[in-house]
């Protein structure tokens, strides 16, 4: 686990945003349990939130993964608990131990205070090529498939759809011959305690890596968050990137959670935090 005592700004209910941010097109409540489907457009959409457990033995959460199995077996997708890494997991854990669950994609969630400035006090210039809009171009919408995206143009429709189901600003720098060098998204989830905003979507075109047009993008959408009056910001990232990692860290980002995806079945490997 990060280090969770830093004088941060209110965290909000980050597990609550952060489904609100990334919203499942295909959505039911079943318990305490939130399914969620997306055709298999990333496994967050296409998985199990564990917003509460089932009250009662064992017994019962075997009868909530009975009914869960039942609701994935009709989209014919696998069934994917989304764990946070908490004590509360426990339970939950030991029962999808003894039935095989796998674990992978671990992904760290990141927060930074709207006040911290990187840098030693200083923040990069928007400068020109930088784009802002309240919609995905398909400027916008190409790169970020480019880079992240698994499938077609039906799945790139399905994730349009996870993305228009949150109030966002999507940000793109050009480079200098004007194309497209890299993106992001910082989602805005109404009511949100404090006024946190999301960041999501970054995405480097290859050869344009290592150019600083990442560091542009986020300080472009802090400052429009700032303009809103955010209090802060979170973010995902895989455990597995590095070069991310430290990106988001030199930027004031810290570690206050983490989760991972247990899977069964894992006959669709689907990617992506």
């Amino acid at each position: 686990m990060g280090d969770t005592a830093r004088p941060d700004a209110v965290l909000p209910d980050l597990e609550a945003v952060m489904d609100a941010a990334w919203p499942a097109p295909d959505r039911e409540v079943s318990g305490g349990w939130v399914l969620r489907a997306a055709g298999g457009v990333t496994q967050r959409a296409n998985s199990i939130w564990p917003r509460s457990e089932p009250q009662g033995t064992g017994d019962e959460r075997l009868a909530a993964l009975r009914d869960a199995r039942s609701w994935y077996r009709g989209r014919r997708l696998p069934v994917i608990f989304q764990v946070f890494d908490t004590p509360g997991s426990a339970a939950l854990n030991a029962v999808l131990d003894a039935e095989g669950f796998t674990r992978q994609s671990e992904t760290l969630v990141m927060v930074r205070a709207a006040d911290t400035v990187p840098g030693g006090g200083t923040t990069a210039d928007a400068g020109s090529g930088l784009e802002i809009a309240e919609q995905p171009s398909a400027e916008w919408l190409d790169l970020w498939w480019s880079v992240d995206g698994r499938g077609g143009a039906a799945e790139l429709e399905t994730a349009r759809a996870i993305l228009s189901g949150c109030p966002s600003l999507y940000a793109l720098v050009r480079d200098d011959g004007g194309q497209p060098a890299a993106v992001g998204r910082l989602a805005l989830v109404p009511g949100t305690a404090g006024s946190w905003g999301g960041l999501y979507c970054m995405a480097t075109r290859p050869e344009a890596r290592r150019r600083g047009y990442a560091a542009r993008i986020q300080e472009a959408l802090f400052r429009e968050g700032a303009a809103r009056g955010m209090a802060g910001y979170w973010l995902l990232v895989m455990a597995s990137n590095t070069a991310a990692r430290e990106l988001y860290s030199r930027a004031g980002f810290h570690e206050v959670s983490r989760y991972y995806y247990r899977q069964e079945r894992p006959k669709r490997h689907l990617t992506g935090c």
